[in-house]
Order: C-alpha cells, then sequence, then structure tokens
C-alpha cells in the first residue's frame, strides 16, 4: 500500500535538499513509498538489514561515488551509522559541483536515535515524519471504526478480518520486543518491557506516574523513564506535554501517555472485536488517543500540541499552536454523538482565549455548539488541518 499522502510532501522535501530522512516505527510503508519514489527516477536501493547490500558499501565512499547521478535509497540507515560523515562529505562536495539537492533519501525507525547519528548532516537534511494511517487516508468516514479499531499499520488495517489484524499486532509487539528494541536501546527484558507497554495501554491517556509504575514493575523510577524513554524515541508511544499559559492558575505540570496507535492499544489489552472495544473500559482514552494522532499526523510540521488541566478541573483534551496567523486552536474530544460541554471545558476556554474551538465526536453531521465552538467529526478536522499544510 502506497501511502499517497506522505508522497508528495517527500518529493517535496527533495528537491529542498541534498538528503532526507523518512522516519516513522517499522512496518508503516516506509519501503514501499521509497521504492516507488526511486521508480520515477534513476536510483540506487540499499536495504542495510541485507548482508549482501551492507557489503557493498565496504568502501561506502567508492561506491556512493559512482551513483552520484541517482537517488540513492538507503533503508534502516541506523545499521551503518559511519555513513553518516561518508554522505556530509558527498553532500558539501556536491554542493560545490552544483549537486545539491534529492541526492540521499535515508529511512529510518527511530526518532531520536537517527537524528543523533545525523548531526552531522545539520543543514543538509529534512526529517519527513511517517506516522500509521490516519483520518484522511482512508476512503471514507465509514471505515473511521475499523481504522480506530485495527489501528493505521496497514497491514493490520488491511487484513481480512479482525481476527487476522489482531494476529498481526500481537507478532508486531513481539516482535518490537525480542528483535527490534534491543537493536536499539541496552538489553531490556523483554517481558518487562511488554508489561510496561502493557500499563501504559492499561493507563492510556493519564498523567504520567513514573514511581507508581517502577513500583509496579519491581524497577527503580530511573529505569522506568529511561525505558518509557526508548518507546517514545521508537514512534510507539507518545507524550503530550502540558501546555503552559500564564494565566494565574495552578497548572498540572505532568506529561499524559499514549500507546500512538489504537490498534497496539487493543492488541496490548486483548481487544479483538469492535463490539470487544465498546464495552472495555479504555473505550473513551482509546477514541481520545486516535483522534489525536489523526489530527496531528494531518496538522502541519510547525504545530506545537500539547493538552491543558488546572488543579481546579480546568480541562481541554489537546491544545494546537499552530503560529502567529492561525493562533490557538482548543480541542475537546468525545465519543458519544450527543457531545456536551462541561464546566471544566468552559473553564479551559476562558483560560485559554483560542481562536478555534471544537469538540471532535463520534458522529459525521457538523453544526455550531454556540459560543464559537463548533462540533465536528475527525476526518474533516484532520482535513481542515491538513489545508494548513499546503
Amino acid at each position: 500500500m502506497i501511502r499517497r499522502s506522505i508522497l508528495p510532501k517527500v518529493e517535496k522535501a527533495l528537491r529542498r535538499e541534498a538528503a532526507v530522512a523518512l522516519i516513522g516505527p517499522r512496518q508503516v510503508g516506509k519501503t514501499t513509498l521509497a521504492r516507488e519514489i526511486g521508480d520515477a527516477s534513476p536510483s540506487v536501493y540499499l536495504d542495510l538489514e541485507s548482508t549482501p547490500d551492507r557489503e557493498k558499501l565496504s568502501d561506502p565512499l567508492q561506491f556512493l561515488k559512482l551513483h552520484t547521478d541517482k537517488l540513492v535509497i538507503l533503508d534502516e540507515i541506523h545499521r551503518v551509522p559511519e555513513l553518516f560523515d561518508v554522505l556530509r562529505g558527498l553532500i558539501d562536495e556536491g554542493r560545490r559541483e552544483g549537486q545539491d539537492k534529492g541526492r540521499f533519501l535515508l529511512l529510518g525507525s527511530a526518532s531520536i536515535d537517527l537524528m543523533r547519528q545525523s548531526e552531522t548532516l545539520a543543514g543538509r537534511i529534512e526529517y519527513v515524519d511517517m506516522s500509521p494511517l490516519h483520518a484522511l487516508e482512508i476512503a471514507s468516514e465509514d471505515e473511521a471504526n475499523t481504522l480506530w479499531l485495527r489501528g493505521g499499520f496497514p497491514r493490520s488495517f488491511l487484513a481480512e478480518d479482525d481476527e487476522e489484524s489482531f494476529e498481526r499486532r500481537q507478532n508486531f509487539i513481539r516482535t518490537y520486543l525480542e528483535r527490534d528494541i534491543p537493536m536499539f536501546g541496552p538489553r531490556i527484558p523483554a517481558e518487562t518491557l511488554e508489561r510496561l507497554w502493557t500499563m501504559l495501554a492499561h493507563n492510556q491517556g493519564t498523567l504520567l506516574n513514573t514511581s507508581q509504575l517502577a513500583r509496579n514493575l519491581g524497577i527503580t523510577s530511573p529505569t522506568a523513564a529511561s525505558y518509557i524513554d526508548l518507546l517514545v524515541d521508537l514512534l510507539v508511544v507518545r507524550r503530550l506535554s502540558s501546555f503552559q499559559v500564564n494565566a494565574g492558575k495552578r497548572l498540572v505540570k505532568s506529561p499524559k501517555t499514549f500507546v500512538r496507535d489504537s490498534g497496539l492499544v487493543h492488541a496490548l489489552l486483548g481487544i479483538e472485536t469492535l463490539d470487544d472495544l465498546l464495552g472495555h473500559p479504555v473505550v473513551g482514552a482509546s477514541w481520545e488517543g486516535f483522534v489525536i494522532e489523526s489530527l496531528l499526523a494531518a496538522a502541519p510540521r510547525r504545530a506545537k500540541a500539547s493538552f491543558y488541566r488546572t488543579s481546579a478541573g480546568a480541562e481541554l483534551d489537546l491544545v494546537l499552536e499552530l503560529g502567529a496567523k492561525q493562533g490557538v486552536w482548543g480541542i475537546e474530544i468525545k465519543r458519544g454523538l450527543t457531545p456536551k460541554t462541561s464546566k471544566g471545558f468552559i473553564s479551559a476556554l476562558e483560560d485559554i482565549q483560542p481562536k478555534k474551538t471544537f469538540i471532535v465526536y463520534g458522529g459525521t453531521d457538523r453544526y455550531p455548539k454556540g459560543n464559537g465552538i463548533e462540533v465536528i467529526s475527525v476526518r474533516e478536522l484532520a482535513s481542515e488541518l491538513s489545508a494548513l499544510s499546503v
């Protein structure tokens, strides 16, 4: 499945910079997209998890100089970190010769890890984030529940039935625990990390309490924090920070945590069908996380996301800072078809004074709620945010 919404972003980035890094968790379709781009022009593709392809780079400078007239696609670039120094030299040399655009497409499955290794490419590289499928990448509103249940990893979403989708996600989790996470981080007991991941799913959308998680796991708080850091770096967990505004209020400062893909939330909790999900205590928090990921995937890169909560009970699920022109948008998330405004929500709006306010709900109609508040579907609001990126 080719991610058509991401394709133009990568193509534009390649027209701006010599190197582009396409960043996203495993199995979101990075390789398929890269091969599509490569097929459209002269290119060479190397999978750095493949021993024969790594052998081609035994003398990387000589090999890459043979292909200065092609787009070089380097998949799983973290496997050969010494390449970054070579790439820097080639990019600088190419700039002097007028070859300073669209030379290298780097694919990586971890954000911070890859960025640390590519510090030597500062000023020479552009990053494009590739999340799992989101609300704008489905055919219609009718598929929203399927996307919510199964999550956005293409093989899970496109599975023949819910049982096959569930098995694919369980295999994904097992592979991450046993193969991928040890590759990126220190040796961590897979059983401990699975328990932590499952605890985060149970506590989807709640304030992060590292000390409590550590006690439940029988490890130290700094160790638990480092494990969470790794899951964040691998793009499978999101820490949503608290919106800090000088409103004379006592603000909650702890971040919220979300397992980023709703399908993984459900697989970790043993939720296989929509009926199971609708009857599970996590249903509201799962929907909140699903909406947040869809909106952030569609939002402009410059957008800053947070939530707002005070000790007095004022609360807003998502605050988007979209720059001077668009200002701040306040977003409340409700699963039901007849969303109501709460006292805490109204108090938060009084504190923040957002330029636009929305309630995202489980229906498809769009209508005003009064006081500048609009009720809207996740797909339609994602569309509005996407239009800001054009």
